[in-house]
């Protein structure tokens, strides 16, 4: 008898290993898979000056790549929890990836600026499916571990970030459409990766309503972290639509690069510094140093606008304050109780996307009516009234772990 439950506990040790190990691959392809996507939101910044001499476009109509696609993105979040619960995780991975690949085929074969913008919404469309589904994914298979989790959603969003510009810049510099035509192929190799290692998560799901993600906004948790979000997003995709017309002289390849020391910093604080330090002195004491140095990136990089190499030393250190802030807003926003963590994702997403959306196109029009230096003061601005909300509700501000500490004290 006792032989007989030595074997069972053994063949269900192994059982759980071999499941331990698959939900380790399949959380790794979604994170490569996720790598990619980001790529698509830096891949663009290298080559906008050359889009814009080829298409004849003014940097304020070129900046809507990005508010159209971020548009589209984080509209189509609040209802991607809908979808997957229906479909299936799986499914809504890969359509939201096929949608992609279409999507960034036909931007590199647009002849002219609005077609371009109008690939780039329905590229939205797929990027919304898979990059929300995504973290929810990840979290799901990593049964218990979601500060492991968004880690990795975060370090895959810093390197896909950093390679982007990279990859635009060197294929860019050979023509402005192969870029698009690198992130099809790229999404490829995702799809296929997806449909072959990724197993759907076992167990009954529940349906999602079509609009819970839009009533999960009645939380006052959920919201207020939302709206701090979209402020520090604001300064965030200023600097990614904007930052590389301050640098005119500085060649596809030089924009890359710079954009790609800002992805490394973003990742290497995101992955490895961001817990430590909250682990040290606090989930607010750390977000504050986070957003009061992006906030100084910002302004530095408004007063030093004429001096491209000053602007793209800015660029690069605001990098590692993001990071920060990135993981740790994040982890409070999938901490909320009482609300699902895919639809918690999903409408965070769309808050921390519409922010991004609304920013290239404030910036365009300040840009081109008062001049690239206001555009940045704007941004910091902007991101300064974040500060003091975070201040207003600095109660919120504590990862589950912190509140666990404090009620056992």
């Amino acid at each position: 008898m006792e032989s007989g439950d030595l074997m069972e506990n053994l063949n269900e040790n192994n059982e759980n290993l071999v499941t331990e190990k698959e939900n380790g691959r399949a959380a790794y392809v979604v994170a490569f898979a996720c790598m990619i996507a980001f790529m698509g939101i830096g891949l663009v910044d290298p080559i906008l000056n050359s889009i814009a001499k080829s298409l004849q476009a003014t940097p304020a109509q070129t900046t809507l790549l990005f508010t159209s696609y971020m548009m589209v993105t984080g509209i189509v979040m609040l209802f991607t929890g809908f979808v997957s619960s229906r479909i299936g995780t799986k499914k809504t991975l890969m359509l939201g990836l096929f949608i992609i690949i279409l999507f960034a085929l036909f931007a590199g074969l647009s002849n002219t600026i609005d077609a371009l913008i109008y690939f780039r919404a329905g590229w939205g469309l797929g990027n919304a499916l898979f990059i929300s589904t995504a973290l929810s994914a990840i979290v799901s298979v990593l049964v218990g571990q979601t500060e492991k989790s968004i880690m990795l959603y975060e370090a895959a969003l810093g390197l896909g970030m950093s390679i982007g510009p990279l990859v635009g810049g060197s294929l860019g510099s050979i023509s402005w459409r192969l870029p698009f035509a690198g992130v099809s192929v790229l999404m490829m190799v995702s799809f296929l990766s997806i449909l072959i290692l990724f197993k759907e998560p076992k167990g009954d799901k529940e349906k999602i309503a079509f609009f819970a993600g839009v009533k999960a906004l009645k939380n006052h948790k959920l919201r207020s972290v939302g709206l701090i979000a979209l402020l520090y997003n604001f300064g965030f995709f200023t600097l990614l639509a904007y930052a590389p017309f301050l640098m005119p002289n500085f060649s596809e390849m030089e924009v890359g690069m710079t954009f790609f020391g800002w992805g490394i910093l973003l990742a290497i604080s995101s992955i490895f510094l961001a817990t430590r330090f909250e682990k040290m002195i606090g989930t607010f004491y750390t977000l504050m140093i986070g957003f009061i140095g992006f906030v100084i990136c910002l302004l530095l990089m408004g007063i030093n606008a004429d001096t491209p190499s000053l602007v793209a030393a800015a660029l690069i250190v605001a990098g590692f304050f993001q990071g920060i802030i990135n993981t740790l807003m994040t982890t409070i926003a999938m901490e909320i109780p009482g609300i699902k963590r895919n639809i918690a994702s999903s409408t965070y997403s769309f808050v921390r996307f519409f922010g991004g959306s609304l920013a290239p196109f404030v910036a365009g029009l300040i840009g081109a009516k008062f001049g690239g230096n206001y555009t940045f003061y704007f941004a910091s601005a902007m991101v300064f009234i974040g500060i003091v909300l975070v201040f207003v509700h600095s109660q919120y501000f504590e990862t589950v772990e912190e509140e666990e500490l404090e009620e056992n004290a």
